[in-house]
């Protein structure tokens, strides 16, 4: 039946019967679409033969390449094949070679095959390009006229120091008790209009893509790293939220409205970090003028991390990395990033500003795109509460949990040596975020009404906020605005899509690097955690290098190993040993996998908790065993002494020499 598939490809079944396992069966009746028009794979020539060796591990047919199809690639090179004849019962899809991308192990082709296997638009087409050149790299006297003129107020950009785009300043002032605080947004939507050549590849593309050291931009460059971009000493066009913030963090009043602006600096997260904590560092950086007004955003920040406790929400520990790269495009090193007070900061006002476009449009009813976080369903509700009971905690809230009592969980567990494995269950247990016009709050940040207002250069919802938002200001109505719920619906599911479609590629281009960082590394032994327990093995993660790989079951010897979902674990039917998520591990490289982009270690067992003796409850199944054979050889022969026979001895030897396979 599945001769005539391909991944991706949608279909009508019906229900043919069960199998020997009680499971149901299908027959394929018709095929509805066709998903793959296109596959990046690596062209191979065998005997004669000329075919395509799809990258995507989920498309297991090979697709045959006719003489005079294969235009000028080599066999072993990665190429792009499109689909001339799609696969039936009786022959294997058929194409031809449109572009070849070069050789498997050159520098960038992880990236290449990322973009290629997903699907991700990354070509302009010539009316984009010819858009964008008309837009011209300056702001005209023409449109800054009607808004509010805020180049003298000294808003500064915060971004990581490798940042292109620069969507978002910020500027802080004490006023009364609290403090007035402006967030400056790039005003995309006044360049990119609604049905133009821009918009419709901006909404295709959904958002923008970050790769290690490349980007495939949602806008061109000309406006993404141009126009758009809020870089300092040129005037831009911006959306601002401006809000009065209480000293218990508390937004008490906000406002949006259109201005020009001029940033005043390019700033990074560790330079304001150290100047904050060192003013020695901003005289020296020539920032010194800055340096109270980085002070005043840096309260800004403390009173909103206050409100964040007092309601509740989630702050789960996790460490992000960046890959470093030396020549030739070859990692040198995998380093972990480190969130300072510069990266909250930044990341609260974002919050705030998002929280207010939200309310904002909620109050006046406009169809629009909300960021929406589910509580978690009942049923992961319930094995994280199995879970949780087990190691004697509880989740509160009954059968609606809050944000709130998750961080309370979080909280109790701190101390605790498995509080990395109750994080990871309780991070797990959680939905994934995803673009609605219905506002169903967002679980994790404990908020009622949240939206994506802040990005418009890299996520088309902000885009479609800051469209809303403009529509309110000039005395639209909901009924004549030019979106409807129906399309915010249809926008909403495409650009989740295409959210997911970008992290799918990215983890995908990183977990090539990593297997080719690792390829001359096999046999070296390294330590790590257990970061997910399966039936078939476990996913561990070394200290460090943060790269992850697969000790499969079979290599967990002198046992039988049992899954246990529940508990996260596998346990040893004899021994009693067991493996969880969040145990330190030792491992042994065993081998690399490039085109699979699986990295299998084994366990060194001498370091590990393997050997029997080492559990308490290995011990007691071995006693429980050992007593039960002497009633047993007691029954058989009550008059046989106990002391050992040479019988006896060679038994215990056979014994021995199993636990030691």
């Amino acid at each position: 039946q599945m001769r005539s598939l391909m991944h991706g490809d949608r279909a009508l079944i019906r229900i043919s019967g069960t199998d020997s396992r009680g499971r149901k069966e299908g027959s394929l009746v018709d095929i509805l679409e066709r998903r793959n028009e296109r596959l990046v794979g690596r062209y191979v020539e065998e005997r004669g033969i000329a075919f395509v060796i799809p990258d995507n591990s989920r498309i297991t047919q090979d697709v045959l390449v006719p003489p005079g199809e294969k235009a000028h690639a080599q066999s072993g090179q990665i190429v792009t094949v499109e689909i001339t004849q799609q696969p039936d019962k009786r022959h294997p899809p058929t194409g031809r070679i449109v572009e070849v991308l070069g050789e498997h192990m050159a520098p960038g082709m992880e990236i290449d095959v990322a973009i290629r296997a997903h699907g991700i638009p990354h070509e302009w087409p010539q009316a984009v390009v010819e858009e964008a050149a008309e837009i011209g790299d300056t702001v005209p006297d023409k449109a800054k006229q009607g808004r509010v003129d805020l180049r003298e107020l000294p808003l500064v950009t915060i971004d990581g120091a490798d940042a292109r785009d620069f969507d978002d300043a910020v500027f802080a002032q004490p006023e009364g008790k609290g403090w007035r605080l402006w967030v400056a947004i790039a005003d995309v939507s006044a360049y990119v209009r609604p049905g133009s050549a821009l918009d419709i590849e901006g909404q295709l593309r959904g958002n923008s893509v970050y790769f290690p050291e490349q980007v495939i931009p949602m806008l061109p460059e000309a406006l993404s790293n141009g126009l758009c971009s809020l870089n300092p000493d040129v005037d831009r066009l911006c959306m601002v939220c401006e809000m009065h913030v209480s000293p218990d963090g508390k937004v008490d009043n906000s406002e949006f409205y259109p201005a020009v602006m001029r940033s005043h600096a390019r700033l990074t997260y560790d330079l304001v970090a150290e100047a904050l904590l060192n003013p020695r560092v901003a005289d020296r950086e020539g920032i010194a003028h800055l340096l109270d007004h980085l002070k005043d955003l840096r309260a800004v920040y403390h009173a909103f991390a206050k409100a964040r406790r007092r309601r509740g929400a989630i702050d789960f520990e996790s460490t992000e990395t960046r890959i470093e790269f030396g020549k030739d495009r070859k990692i040198e090193r995998i380093v972990p990033v480190q969130r300072n007070d510069a990266h909250k900061m930044i990341e609260e006002c974002m919050i705030a500003a998002n929280v207010q476009a939200g309310r904002f449009l909620a109050r006046h009813k406009m169809p629009t795109l909300f960021r929406v976080h589910e509580r978690p369903s009942e049923e992961k509700l319930e094995e994280l509460r199995s879970f949780v009971a087990e190691r004697g905690l509880t989740l509160g809230g009954g059968n609606e949990p809050q944000a709130e009592h998750y961080a309370q969980l979080l909280s109790q567990a701190a101390d605790r040596p498995d509080a990395r494995l109750i994080q990871t269950v309780m991070l797990r247990s959680l939905m994934q975020a995803v673009y609605t016009p219905a506002n169903e709050g967002h679980f994790g940040l404990a908020l009622e009404c949240y939206a994506h207002f802040t990005s418009p250069i890299r996520r088309y919802p902000d885009l479609l906020v800051h469209r809303a938002i403009k529509h309110v200001l000039e005395g639209g109505e909901p009924e004549n605005f030019e979106y409807s719920p129906v399309n915010m619906q249809q926008m909403g599911a495409h650009c989740s899509m295409t959210e997911r479609r970008a992290d799918d590629a990215t983890r995908d281009a990183v977990n090539w690097l990593k297997c080719e960082y690792m390829m001359d590394r096999i046999g070296d032994e390294f330590t790590g955690l257990i970061t997910t327990v399966t039936p078939f093995g476990l996913f561990v993660e070394l200290d460090d290098i943060y790269v992850e790989g697969l000790v499969h079951v079979s290599s967990l010897r002198n046992d039988y190993y049992q899954h246990d979902p529940k508990r996260h674990c596998l346990r040893g039917e004899r021994s009693g040993v067991e493996y969880h998520v969040a145990d330190p591990i030792q491992v042994r490289l065993l081998r690399v996998d490039l085109d699979e982009r699986k990295i299998d270690f084994e366990p060194i067992e001498s370091s590990t908790k393997a050997g029997p003796a080492k559990t308490k409850q290995g011990k007691q199944n071995r006693a429980r065993k050992g007593q039960k054979a002497k009633q047993a050889a007691a029954k058989r022969n009550p008059s046989k002494p106990k002391s050992s026979s040479s019988k006896s001895r060679s038994s215990k030897k056979r014994k021995a020499n199993r636990r030691s396979q």
